[in-house]
């Protein structure tokens, strides 16, 4: 894609790109998604563009509401530590922040307007409190899934007041226990799709560049974004990329709030930087299938370019060709890394031949390879990540064999108190892994 691309603006690319719904913390799946983009902006910069990008934060909607219900706590109290844990990890793994991070609770009048253009058009109608898209005032829907509009309706969707099955809500009315704001049609909430087309219109405009997002969204949720935004005249987004999931066992990982997948439990295994290599790997547009020991594998890889990287120490280089061809055909990762791993053995290779000044030269290259992907091993925050981790080990080594010296001379009062100290260490140094130190 990215080899004939040219932006609506030259120089300058505008990204719209669907983020966290804030019901629990984040799990390997749902982080994939931004660190895929996040090397698309990375490399988009590294090309000359000026990136604006915008990604939003759904914090109301249908799962966020279930569990405030269910666990009897108010919405707000939900959604704000969620967020935080998935600021939290965006950070952790080296992406670069969004130039916008809108909430859709902050936009509830630009999606009022909205839908007051659409039922004005005819796009749209009022039923009894709910305002639903009229889905045959819209030629052009199932387009972006490729599907017969008639064969197409959303699961779970209210059939209350609907006069196509298909039909979707742009506007829900009010129910005992949920959030409500006022709007013409009466007090209520809006429909998820229509949060991201009102956000995208306010920060982007009526036509940009780029909508990204989970393959899972594809169908109901783009599809309809598309379809309300065409509709309201929007040009909208001009080209869609949609990452590949990530499942376990064959099967969709849960949004579960103790998640053995979540990102934080992973961190216990590996470090941030291999969890981000382990998720850039494949090419973003494939399925990947996770496993202990295909993360294992995954940070063995990236070690052997870490060490050969600390080994030589050079400064950053310039891109080698296949690499720059790899990404510019459609972001391909996993070619380009394959570049990364030749530069690497044919840099050991003149190590051990005591050719230095031939390895600092494709340590050079190594590091401006990886520095595209996020992953340069001297980069501030995996270097500092790595010295932290280092200390904590040294600590955590220290406090052990105390422990141990005190239980062998007798001395069990100090060896509770080294366990005890024990039981510190080895929580900061999980902290330390999550990048989220005590203060």
């Amino acid at each position: 894609m990215l080899r004939d691309f040219t932006p609506r603006i030259p120089g300058r690319v505008s990204i719209y790109l669907c983020g966290p719904t804030v019901v629990v913390p984040p799990h390997v799946g749902q982080i994939r998604s931004q660190v895929s983009f996040d090397i698309l902006h990375r490399w988009l910069k590294s090309t000359g563009y000026k990136v604006l990008l915008c990604r939003n934060v759904t914090d109301i909607e249908d799962k966020i509401i279930s569990r405030s219900l269910s666990e009897g706590t108010p919405w707000w109290r939900i959604t704000g530590p969620v967020y935080r844990s998935f600021a939290r990890a965006y950070s952790t793994l080296g992406c670069l922040p969004p130039s916008v991070e809108p909430r859709a609770t902050g936009h509830i009048p630009e999606m009022i307007e909205m839908i007051e253009q659409l039922v004005a058009t005819g796009h749209a109608y009022e039923s009894d409190g709910d305002v639903y898209f009229a889905v045959d005032s819209y030629p052009h829907y199932g387009s972006l899934s490729r599907q017969q509009a008639q064969h197409m309706r959303e699961a779970g969707e209210n059939e209350r007041g609907k006069r196509d099955p298909r039909d979707f809500a742009l506007w829900k009315r009010a129910k005992p226990g949920e959030p409500v704001w006022s709007a013409p049609w009466g007090e209520g909430r809006p429909g998820w799709h229509l949060e991201c087309s009102a956000m995208a219109r306010k920060y982007l405009g009526a036509e940009f560049d780029i909508h990204g997002g989970g393959a899972n969204l594809i169908f109901p949720h783009h599809e309809n974004e598309m379809a309300q935004s065409h509709a309201a005249g929007d040009a909208f987004a001009r080209f869609w990329l949609h990452n590949g999931p990530v499942t376990h066992r064959g099967e969709k990982i849960r949004k579960h709030v103790r998640n053995p997948l979540a990102v934080r439990a992973v961190l216990d295994r590996i470090r941030p930087v291999e969890l981000r290599y382990y998720l850039a790997a494949a090419h973003y547009r494939s399925p990947v299938e996770f496993s202990v020991e295909a993360v294992e594998e995954a940070a063995t890889a990236y070690r052997r370019i870490e060490r050969f990287v600390l080994r030589v120490g050079s400064a950053l280089g310039s891109l080698p060709p296949q690499f720059s061809a790899a990404m510019d055909s459609d972001l391909n990762v996993s070619r380009a890394l394959a570049v990364v791993h030749s530069a690497v053995g044919a840099g050991n290779a003149e190590l051990d031949a005591g050719d230095h000044e031939g390895a600092a030269a494709k340590c050079r290259s190594v590091r401006a390879m990886m520095n595209v992907l996020g992953l340069d091993p001297m980069s501030e925050i995996w270097s500092s990540q790595s010295r932290l981790q280092d200390v904590a080990e040294a600590v955590l080594a220290v406090v052990a064999n105390l422990a141990a010296s005190s239980a062998r001379q007798g001395d069990h009062e100090r060896a509770r108190i080294m366990e005890r100290q024990m039981e510190i260490a080895l929580r900061k140094r999980r902290q330390i892994r999550h990048h989220t130190l005590i203060r």
